[in-house]
């Protein structure tokens, strides 16, 4: 059949029937693939399906002027493809593909050193047994402990005796930081009014004193306080605006 597959023009109707057969045929291989994974029962569906791409593209690749059998030629194929889909949802946050195999390498070298030595080895004879830096051993490690699991914000810790969730010990935004942008853009603002209006603004929002009381300590009418209050406002906001970037209104030209 795959002999008269590649005689066949890749895309009749006469082709996709000896194609579809040949996977269907061959769909065994990916049940017995996938025993490999049998502690990974809740996810049997999505490896079965990552398995069978691996077949369409082993039945999609195979040659058979190479001499070899299909089984041998596609079991890999497919294992690789359920491998690949490990690596890419496992991991709870991502990391480079290189961690992520130094991790598998590290857990081979540390069970085979464990054996020969009776103990757990050591970050630098697991460096010598995998000929890598001991840096690199504890990047790996680092990887490993910090983006393979992630935990619940729920989940209580206990810290000298005190058990409290991971949620309370996250930083919060402080709204008192938005007010500083706003003091430090303002001051040269506030700098550049006259000293009666810097007086005036002062009394208003430092002393908290209300417009009537400002009016008797300056000697003016609370009318006339109001509306230099009024200009103080303006005056500022139109600074603060000026100092934000604006928006790029650029009409974007039609192409013909």
């Amino acid at each position: 059949m795959f002999a008269r597959m590649r005689e066949l023009e890749e895309g009749t109707h006469e082709y996709q029937y000896v194609r579809n057969t040949l996977i269907e045929l061959n769909l065994t291989l990916v049940r017995f693939a996938a025993r490999r994974f049998q502690s990974r029962n809740s996810q049997l569906d999505d490896i079965m399906q990552v398995g069978t791409i691996g077949l369409i593209k082993a039945v999609d690749r195979f040659d058979i002027q190479r001499g070899v059998e299909f089984t041998s030629f596609a079991l890999p194929t497919i294992v690789g493809e359920m491998k690949r889909f490990f690596r890419d949802t496992s991991w709870a946050a991502h990391v480079p593909r290189r961690l992520q195999e130094a991790r598998i390498d590290i857990a081979r070298a540390t069970e085979t050193l464990g054996k020969q030595l009776g103990r757990d080895p050591t970050t630098p004879e697991l460096a010598a047994q995998l000929q890598v830096t001991e840096a690199e051993i504890t990047e790996a490690r680092t990887a490993t402990d910090n983006a393979y699991t992630a935990s619940s914000l729920d989940a209580t810790i206990d810290e000298d005796g005190v058990e409290s969730t991971i949620t309370a010990h996250l930083g919060r935004m402080d709204p008192s930081l938005e007010r500083v942008d706003d003091l430090v853009s303002l001051k040269p603002l506030i700098a550049g009014l006259d000293e009666r209006d810097r007086t005036i603004l002062s009394l208003r929002f430092g002393a908290e004193l209300t417009q009537t009381e400002i009016a008797d300590r300056i000697g003016v009418s609370q009318m006339h306080v109001c509306r230099i209050l009024k200009r103080i406002l303006s005056t500022l906001r139109d600074g603060l605006l000026a100092e934000a970037p604006a928006p790029d209104n650029r009409a974007v030209q039609p192409t013909s």
